[in-house]
């Protein structure tokens, strides 16, 4: 259920949501929050309580592997508390860990540092859409295509391993 959808809780988010400070985003590695910088000089500043967060958050990430960069947007209100979402990681962090590469091209379109399949463009497509954010805007097919396109842009060849069946070692095709 959506939050504040009660009518008896209509009044009390009113209230809330009129107390709001302050929305910021952070991104930090999964299972690897701590007091220390960026999370204890941006929650520190605004006299938000740093071991809450941080525990909340280490629990809330354990089921990705530590370090895993996750997107935090954090809302702070006027009483000192927050609440805080959780994104999955970024795709191009997803489509370059599926490659095998550190980081993409300098020269899109024109240099390729790795290829990644269809295959593996919808199982990141299928993680993407449990975002809740992403639930609205996409479906799966968008995601896919946006994924396909992104793969361009960091200079990864997409190709489709049933056209490699009986293809020969140079058969390989970009999509």
């Amino acid at each position: 259920p959506a939050p504040c959808s009660d009518p008896a809780e209509r009044l009390a988010c009113s209230n809330v949501m009129s107390r709001l400070t302050s929305t910021f985003r952070l991104t930090l590695g999964a299972c690897q929050a701590s007091p220390a910088p960026p999370v204890g000089s941006a929650l520190g500043q605004r006299g938000l309580n740093l071991m809450n967060f941080c525990k909340e958050f280490n629990d809330r990430t354990a089921a990705y592997a530590p370090g895993t960069p996750m997107q935090v947007e954090v809302r702070s209100y006027a009483d000192r508390t927050f609440d805080f979402d959780v994104s999955t990681p970024l795709s191009s962090y997803f489509l370059k860990k599926a490659a095998g590469v550190e980081k993409g091209t300098s020269k899109p379109g024109i240099e390729w540092v790795g290829s990644i399949s269809v295959k593996e463009i919808y199982e990141i497509a299928k993680v993407k859409m449990t975002d809740r954010k992403l639930q609205e805007r996409s479906n799966l097919r968008t995601m896919c295509k946006s994924l396909a396109a992104q793969c361009r842009s960091i200079g990864l060849k997409v190709y489709d391993p049933r056209e490699l069946v009986g293809a020969d070692a140079g058969g390989e095709r970009s999509v």
